[in-house]
């Protein structure tokens, strides 16, 4: 393969935030996962668990998943995603990130009902006709979270060499109570994340959406 061809597939790679409606084939899926099994792990143990969902199973999940919204109920996820409270940096590139998505989507800073119908789209799976739940041993450690990550990635790399788009969610993992009782997941399972899997909208203005990264000078330090 060439070099350039597979760094620049990493670069291109971001959320889709809008799909299709378009089934996507379990072979596809098939081979993806089976692929991005070869992800890493501390010594050999591969702990990262998936559950496909579509058709019935995805759209009673999304109406738990909203319901659950539209009540209000606070999030209740299995572990703490971040710092609490954020470093200070941390916190800014979140909310310039943000806000330039609200602004390419035409949401006023003071429009809440607007605000709150995008963070819904979350548990519609932003129309995406597959989610996929990952979920570790209840308890899980920082490693195996390291684990899960790189599998995750490997995931979303093969999606796009197919033409297909992804959205990883910390968002539905924050009703990790639902996700279980939809699902018939057990309480010895912790769910991590979900992620929206399908042919991205090529006419959805919400797609053309990269938020700016850092430069290396930012994030690498050479000791030489």
């Amino acid at each position: 393969m060439n070099p350039a061809d597979f760094l620049s597939l990493i670069s291109r790679r971001h959320c889709q935030r809008a799909f299709r409606d378009e089934a996507v084939s379990r072979d596809i899926l098939e081979a993806v996962l089976l692929a991005a099994g070869e992800a890493p792990s501390g010594k050999n143990t591969q702990p990262w668990k998936v559950t496909v969902v579509s058709g019935a199973a995805r759209d009673g999940l999304s109406a738990a998943l909203c319901a659950a919204f539209d009540a209000g109920e606070k999030p209740q996820p299995d572990y703490e995603y971040s710092l609490q409270p954020d470093p200070a940096e941390w916190k800014e590139r979140a909310r310039a990130c943000g806000y330039a998505l609200f602004e390419l989507k035409g949401i006023g800073r003071q429009d809440l009902e607007a605000r709150k119908e995008h963070g819904r789209e979350n548990f519609t799976f932003f129309g995406a006709p597959v989610q996929l739940i990952f979920h570790l041993s209840a308890g899980a450690e920082r490693g195996n979270f390291l684990d899960v990550g790189m599998f995750m990635q490997n995931i979303m790399l093969g999606l796009m060499a197919h033409g297909l788009g992804s959205c990883p969610q910390f968002s539905v993992a924050g009703y990790a109570g639902v996700v279980r009782e939809s699902l018939g997941l057990g309480a010895d399972r912790w769910v991590v994340a979900g992620m929206s899997v399908g042919w991205p909208d090529g006419a959805a203005s919400v797609n053309t959406f990269v938020p700016e990264r850092l430069p290396l000078a930012d994030f690498v330090d050479w000791r030489d």
